[in-house]
């Protein structure tokens, strides 16, 4: 196809930024906590860090990014939806690691996945529901 007939050459979502206060702190959440991959750690601009992180094998990845000036870290619903392959298991896997979840795993039957939202240390929320053949 052209450009002009599919309007842009965008063809997939690479990454999400979430503002956290502390780098370090998330990154030991997501890898750590979550069991994420760290894909990229780099220096920047005046101190800065680019910190990418994402599950194994996951296309997109989150960028854990320190907010701009004038700007709060966290405490935001990201839109972010992971998938797993037992929303029980990790329910109360998180749990027990003491990470912020939604009480239980929410069911409203077909055709929505059982799913539960959970908070990083900075107060992002993120949701998780169950793969179709989960």
């Amino acid at each position: 196809m052209t450009e002009t007939a599919r309007g842009t050459r965008i063809t997939e979502l690479g990454r999400v930024a979430v503002t956290v206060a502390d780098q370090d702190r998330a990154l030991d959440f997501y890898v750590g906590t979550l069991g994420f991959e760290k894909r990229a750690d780099v220096p920047f601009d005046d101190g800065h860090r680019w910190i990418e992180v994402a599950p194994t094998g996951g296309a997109a990845a989150i960028a854990l990014v320190l907010p701009r000036e004038g700007q709060s870290a966290g405490g935001a619903e990201t839109g972010i939806i992971l998938v797993s392959e037992d929303i029980d298991a990790d329910h109360a896997t998180l749990r027990a690691r003491g990470v912020d979840t939604d009480p239980e795993v929410m069911r409203w039957g077909a055709p929505v996945p059982p799913m539960f939202g959970f908070r990083d240390p900075d107060g992002n929320g993120i949701m998780i529901v169950e793969n179709a053949e989960g």
